[in-house]
């Protein structure tokens, strides 16, 4: 199946596997373009050492294109920037927004560019940029997340942009790549679908997790760092939600000083990062705390496999996934079940 996107990038499907923290490592992403697929690969939770070898992972694993998602507000983002350069990575993914000058060194170098948005208005920024495709999660999705749902979402953003756009949220299936293809995109992101592969970093116990939730143990919540953020309901999401303000406040001292430990930083460090971490929003010094260690809760979860002292992000496909197969399989998978829905469609 040729769109825009396989065009664009060089991958035989329609299919990308977005950039998720603790998850998207060198063992995912390899097996994901592998299966002929775009593999994108965490950075946010690397350091500038690490990685530049999880790249070099990568190319020692495969030969076909990949990416890397990078936090265009971090202080090094820069120099995160100079390794997907001279490392040859064919893709460059954001979280948020870069600038136009990040976006133009990248095009320069020949790195294809595709940020992640969550509003019409976002995409539009980010095309006349430079982006060359924009990648559109709608509500459904995991991890922090906005409210309008991805069939609202998507059709606003491919009138509004003339570059490929890239459908995130809610997808696990080939029906949902018709869908997609439907509104006009050139592709689909999934993340939890990904995430659930036999292929993924995850702990077994903590995929079991996944695979056990239904459809309404996948919550959206406000209380672990302020922003709307989609996970399962966790003992420790409980936890917060439940919480009085001095009881949440001492919670997230306690779970942040076990992750200060963890992480090594101080805490004034902390909380300068939970502070920067705002992103305007007016936060409690307990959601201050937690948002400064949101990657080391991610961390216990899907690393360490403590879900009582972690969140899951999830996204809502979670609650309709319930089996463990291969990156290969999946996609295959996929890619036949589109095809025969395209095939069975009724003929005008």
């Amino acid at each position: 199946m040729r769109t825009a996107l396989t065009e664009l990038v060089g991958v035989e499907h329609p299919i990308v596997q977005t950039g998720m923290g603790w998850v998207a490592g060198p063992r995912l992403v390899s097996a994901t373009a592998n299966a002929g697929a775009l593999g994108i690969l965490a950075s946010a939770t690397m350091t500038v050492p690490e990685l530049r070898a999880a790249v070099r992972e990568v190319r020692s694993r495969t030969d076909r294109p990949f990416g890397v998602n990078l936090r265009a507000d971090a202080a090094d983002a820069r120099e995160r920037v100079r390794i997907v350069v001279e490392e040859g990575v064919r893709v460059a993914s954001f979280a948020l927004a870069p600038s136009r000058e990040l976006i133009a060194e990248l095009k320069d170098a020949g790195v294809v560019v595709i940020p992640s948005v969550g509003a019409r208005r976002h995409a539009e920024k980010v095309a006349a940029w430079g982006a060359d495709a924009v990648l559109v999660q709608g509500g459904e999705g995991g991890g922090h997340t906005g409210e309008v749902a991805t069939t609202v979402l998507l059709p606003q953003v491919v009138d509004a942009v003339g570059i490929p756009v890239i459908a995130a949220g809610g997808f696990h299936d080939g029906r949902g790549l018709v869908a997609a293809l439907s509104y006009g995109a050139a592709g689909i992101a999934m993340g939890t679908r990904f995430l659930l592969t036999s292929d993924s970093p995850v702990p077994d116990a903590v995929k079991a997790r996944y695979l056990a939730a239904g459809v309404k143990d996948v919550t959206v919540t406000t209380a672990v760092d302020g922003l709307p953020h989609r996970m399962l309901r966790t003992e420790m999401v409980a936890a917060l939600e439940g919480a009085g303000r001095v009881r949440g406040l001492a919670e997230a001292v306690r779970r942040a000083a076990g992750f200060r430990r963890i992480s090594g930083l101080s805490w004034a460090a902390m909380i300068r990062d939970g502070l920067a971490m705002r992103h305007g929003k007016d936060l409690s010094l307990s959601q201050v705390l937690l948002a400064a260690n949101t990657p080391m809760l991610l961390r216990a979860s899907l690393v360490e496999g403590r879900t009582d002292l972690g969140v899951m992000a999830s996204g809502q496909v979670a609650g309709v996934i319930e089996d463990l197969p291969s990156c290969e399989e999946l996609v295959t998978r996929v890619m036949a079940e589109a095809a025969h829905v395209l095939r069975t469609l009724p003929s005008s």
